[in-house]
């Protein structure tokens, strides 16, 4: 306490003090980690995905869908999409997927076959827009492998592929809830059966 009444007198003394124990504190402290500004961009708040009445819409609009879907052994949403996809990267090609179902799946013509498809959409949509800024990290090859094998899959099924995508837009609902956001949901990525 004596040193600290002595360097309070004194000039030199405060200069001192503040280069050898503030200046080292306030450089380290400020220093981002790296990547960290990309993993920011690459986060959603888990309140987007605690509103019931989007929930309840994305829901009921994939299990309407899923009653009309008749193949049982394909999955477009699924754990083969993070096939040799670093954990960092999920959000990104989470991402990636639900422009593709918005742009190739709900605004089409299935709009008029399903209720509440705009609405789902357009909430998905803001979803993809507050992630303009996610960018992948590393090698995108993968990525863009799985999100081909995805579209060729769906297109492959046809009409149903269509079908399919909207029956597993819950699925999608959870994955990107799970991808996006900083806690992670109980009970992990569930499967339909």
């Amino acid at each position: 306490m004596a040193y600290l009444q002595t360097l309070s007198k004194s000039f030199p003394g405060w200069v001192f003090f503040c280069c050898c124990c503030c200046l080292p504190l306030l450089l380290t402290s400020s220093l981002p980690l790296k990547g960290a500004s990309a993993h920011r961009a690459c986060r959603l708040r888990k309140i987007n995905f605690q509103q019931p009445y989007i929930r309840n819409r994305t829901y009921t609009l994939a299990k309407m869908a899923s009653a009309s879907d008749k193949d049982t052994d394909n999955r477009l949403i699924g754990q083969q999409l993070y096939v040799n996809i670093k954990e960092n990267n999920h959000c990104y090609l989470m991402k990636r997927v639900v422009e593709i179902v918005v742009k190739d799946v709900l605004l089409t013509e299935v709009k008029s076959q399903y209720p509440y498809v705009e609405e789902v959409a357009q909430f998905l949509a803001s979803l993809t827009s507050e992630l303009s800024k996610c960018k992948f990290s590393g090698n995108r090859e993968h990525i863009e492998k799985n999100l081909e094998q995805m579209k060729n899959k769906m297109e492959q099924l046809g009409e149903n592929g269509k079908t399919k995508a909207v029956g597993e837009l819950d699925l999608l609902f959870d994955y990107m809830e799970n991808a996006c956001t900083d806690i992670p949901k109980k009970g992990g990525n569930k499967e339909k059966n």
